[in-house]
C-alpha cells in the first residue's frame, strides 16, 4: 500500500494549530473554573451542564483538528483508492477512473470517474507522478493529460 500525505496549505495548517492551541486553553480555562468555583450551592444543574458541554466541546475540537492533521492521507491499495481526511473516509474503484489530469496551470491533480465524479488531489506536487504511476501500474487503461501553462506571444 502506498500512502501520500494531505497537502494543506499555510494558512490552512495556521488555523488547525490555532484551533488545538484554543481547545486545549478551553480546557484549561474549564478545569481552573470547576476548581475555584465549584459546581455552585443554590442551583446545581446549570454549572454541571455547562462544565460538561465546554469539556465536550474543547475534546471534540481538539480530536477533530488532531485527526485532520494526523489520518489526512491518500492511499493506494491493491485495487481502491482511498481518501482519508480526518475522520472522514472514503474509497474508490480504480478500476472505474477514466483520467487522471494534472493541471499545470493552477497546480491541481484531479482523477476522474467514468460516471463523470471526480476528485481533486491535494498532495506536494512532487508527489504528482508517483501518485499517477501508483495507479497506472493498477489500471493500465487511465488516460493520462497534463493541462500545461501555455506561452504567450512574447515567450
Amino acid at each position: 500500500m502506498k500512502k501520500f500525505e494531505f497537502k494543506f496549505s499555510k494558512a490552512t495548517n495556521a488555523f488547525i494549530y490555532i484551533g488545538i492551541a484554543l481547545a486545549v486553553i478551553a480546557f484549561g480555562v474549564n478545569t481552573y473554573f470547576v476548581i475555584t468555583q465549584g459546581v455552585g450551592e443554590e442551583d446545581k444543574i446549570y454549572p454541571i451542564v455547562r462544565y460538561v458541554l465546554m469539556y465536550f466541546v474543547a475534546t471534540l475540537l481538539f480530536v477533530v483538528l488532531v485527526s485532520l492533521k494526523v489520518a489526512s492521507y491518500y492511499s493506494i491499495d491493491g485495487k481502491t483508492l482511498k481518501t482519508s481526511f480526518g475522520i472522514i473516509k472514503s474509497k474508490y474503484d480504480v478500476q472505474k477512473i477514466e483520467t487522471i489530469m494534472i493541471d499545470r496551470t493552477n497546480h491541481k491533480l484531479s482523477v476522474y470517474f467514468d460516471d463523470k465524479n471526480y476528485i481533486v488531489i491535494a498532495v506536494k506536487e512532487d508527489w504528482y507522478e508517483d501518485f499517477t504511476d501508483e495507479l497506472l501500474k493498477i489500471n493500465p487503461k487511465i488516460e493520462f493529460t497534463i493541462k500545461s501553462k501555455e506561452n504567450g506571444a512574447e515567450n
